[in-house]
């Protein structure tokens, strides 16, 4: 009996040639003649060590040297950390300072807290502009120009951004001039700059950028056929945005209080150009502390800001889960 013969499929133009071993050869030798993966990572992992790993790890060394007043020896102690959590009369009980935390973790938290009510406002503002581009702008051309558009202050300097503020905000500033010019009032205002007012208002224009374009994303790749048959099951705007746009855009949301939460935590430049000095944030300390030449102190102030960075960073994280934007 013999083997049933099974057809060949001889296609639109003809019976497909056998691939004759020398292909199959060449085929297998191609991929043994690849990079390795070691030689592909090692520019990254190299840039990382050098730039990264390397100034923290001198950064976590340098927070138990001693400072001598214009620089630091290799004195091994823990005196610094001791002045960061507490001060003179700490464990004392009869002190008016017993179990009082220090200045400087004082500054750390109402820095973690300015940094939150800053984070809530630029959500405040820079969601219904990335809701009003992806949702209500129809056509990919104005989408992305209107998009582009909301980025043009963020092609500037930060510090040019940031003093623009005086000529507006000033006492003989733009608003200032115009109140006064229609009779609304005498004699400038004062707290328009100077002020928790108009640092509050800088930091919203300088960072709520990094919030929209994150958010918007999230948001364009929503399916307009989900909210058309929502819509269709007679569901209501607010149930919509509740059940559908608002859990979806969540990733969105996160990346973009990620990038103000690490930004602000850090900053100390709008705190002198727009402020004056008149309030005292973990940068700022860090900074007039490596002017005073005490770089061990700074050290132990910079690593107690990443700590709280990387513990914030965390949270975001466990809140929302990113990985349906990535």
């Amino acid at each position: 009996m013999q083997d049933p013969v099974t057809p060949q499929h001889t296609g639109i133009i003809g019976s497909q040639p056998k691939p004759s071993k020398d292909a199959t050869a060449r085929y297998i030798v191609a991929h043994e003649d690849g990079f390795p993966v070691g030689w592909l990572i090692a520019p990254a992992t190299l840039w990382l060590v050098i730039f990264l790993v390397v100034p923290l790890g001198a950064i976590l060394v340098f927070s138990f040297w001693t400072s001598t007043g214009f620089g630091m020896k290799p004195d091994m102690t823990v005196t610094n950390y001791a002045d960061f959590f507490s001060k003179e009369g700490f464990f004392t009980v009869s002190s008016d300072n017993f179990l009082s935390p220090s200045v400087f973790l004082k500054t750390l938290g109402s820095t973690i807290y300015f940094t939150l009510f800053i984070m809530l406002l630029c959500l405040i503002v820079g969601y219904p502009i990335a809701y009003f581009l992806a949702m209500q702008v129809q056509t990919f051309g104005w989408q992305m120009s209107l998009f582009l558009l909301t980025m043009v202050p963020f092609w500037t300097s930060y510090l040019i951004r940031a003093v623009a503020w005086l000529p507006m905000l000033g006492r003989k500033g733009v608003i200032n001039q115009f109140l006064m010019w229609i009779g609304a009032i005498d004699k400038p205002l004062g707290f328009l700059f100077y002020s928790e007012f108009s640092y509050t208002v800088a930091l919203v224009q300088l960072y709520v950028v990094l919030s929209i374009g994150p958010m918007f994303f999230s948001l364009a790749k929503i399916d307009k056929a989900i909210l058309d048959a929502a819509r269709d099951m007679g569901a209501t705007p607010f149930q919509i945005f509740r059940e559908i746009i608002g859990p979806m855009s969540l990733p969105g949301v996160a990346i973009g209080m990620i990038f103000i939460f690490v930004m602000l935590m850090g900053e100390f430049a709008s705190a002198v150009v727009v402020y004056g000095g008149k309030i005292s944030t973990t940068g700022t300390v860090i900074l007039n502390y490596y002017g005073t030449a005490n770089y061990p102190f700074a050290a132990v102030n910079a690593l107690m800001l990443m700590l709280a960075m990387m513990i914030g960073v965390i949270i975001i994280l466990r809140i929302v889960d990113i990985r349906k934007e990535l």
